[in-house]
């Protein structure tokens, strides 16, 4: 395979690549308030186009057979809910007799009991041919659930998540009733879109990152609370793949894929605000704050590079399942 030939192929792990590298040398750039603004390009341009460009690409019955189906649903809120904080308890009891600190500790408590991002795992679910639209539903059930129930004001997370994404599907899907034909004959390239979007969110998550003054641990520490978090993804991950692509479980492998990222992730944009709301008047609060500020960029970065991995398993399901008998 030649070299043009190999770049076109590993576009998308090159462009990771050049992201990260573009914040680490300029963060001010993609940080909140920088030039890019991402408090608006990102949390409501991109997002919005993201499920615009869903709403565009699915079909209507695409996204009713997801909202009926019950069992996936379950399985994911109650991993993301319910096994994960559980799981994640146990072993703080275990990382609770070493050295490390237990603000971090703390905080990783709190990762875990997270709901997942509306906007990454979509994306990801979609870019390997995932069940996209049980995706979705997941994302946005997941927040709007636990932003109810706490301390998070209703009103804010309820609009925000009325306009960056019931009203973008809504919106894609009219659009897509009036221009069937032309999209099918075109077949316009909707994952390479999500695609791009997931570049710009990666770009301005790693400026934040990158520039955020919470993150002053020294270096054992950061490389330490850095191996937890991938353990615990890539483990979880794992665990997730196992159990949904038995035979018993009654999920395709589209399924499988939406479970594994909508079930993994966890959202910054809402944990933020709860830290702050929870820990309240806490020295430590900065360093409670870590664990999520690691975990939400390392979610995209992991999924992103598995990506290749994921999709090539994909296929052969596929063709499994469409082998002639």
């Amino acid at each position: 395979m030649g070299l043009i030939a190999r770049v076109r192929k590993e576009w998308f792990i090159i462009g990771i690549v050049l992201v990260i590298t573009c914040a680490r040398l300029a963060p001010s750039v993609g940080v909140k308030g920088g030039p890019l603004r991402p408090e608006i390009t990102i949390t409501y341009v991109a997002v919005s186009v993201i499920f615009f460009n869903s709403g565009l690409s699915l079909e209507t019955e695409e996204l009713a057979s997801a909202l009926m189906h019950v069992k996936l649903h379950f399985f994911v809120q109650t991993f993301t809910l319910v096994f994960f904080p559980i799981a994640i308890w146990l072993l703080l009891k275990v990382l609770a007799l070493t050295a490390i600190n237990e603000w971090l500790l703390r905080g990783l408590q709190t990762v875990a009991c997270m709901p997942p991002p509306v906007s990454s795992a979509v994306i990801l679910t979609k870019a390997v041919g995932g069940n996209e639209a049980a995706a979705i539903f997941n994302s946005a059930f997941g927040s709007f659930l636990l932003g109810s129930s706490s301390s998070v004001p209703f009103t804010s997370i309820f609009s925000q998540l009325f306009m960056t994404v019931v009203v973008p599907l809504i919106v894609g899907q009219v659009c897509r009733r009036s221009l069937r034909e032309c999209l099918d004959r075109r077949k316009p390239p909707f994952g390479t879109v999500s695609s791009v979007v997931l570049l710009m969110i990666i770009y301005t998550t790693f400026c934040d990152t990158f520039s955020n003054p919470n993150i002053e641990l020294d270096h054992l520490s950061l490389l330490i609370v850095v191996f937890i978090i991938f353990s615990i993804q890539l483990s979880f991950m794992a665990l997730i793949f196992f159990l949904s692509t038995r035979k018993s479980s009654g999920f395709t492998a589209a399924d499988s894929v939406a479970i594994m990222f909508c079930a993994t992730h966890k959202s910054l944009t809402l944990g933020i605000p709860m830290l702050k709301i929870v820990f309240e008047g806490y020295e430590h609060l900065s360093l409670i704050s870590v664990p999520l500020l690691i975990y939400h960029p390392a979610q995209i970065l992991l999924g992103s590079i598995l990506l290749p991995s994921i999709k090539t398993w994909m296929s052969g399901r596929l063709k499994v399942v469409h082998a002639p008998i």
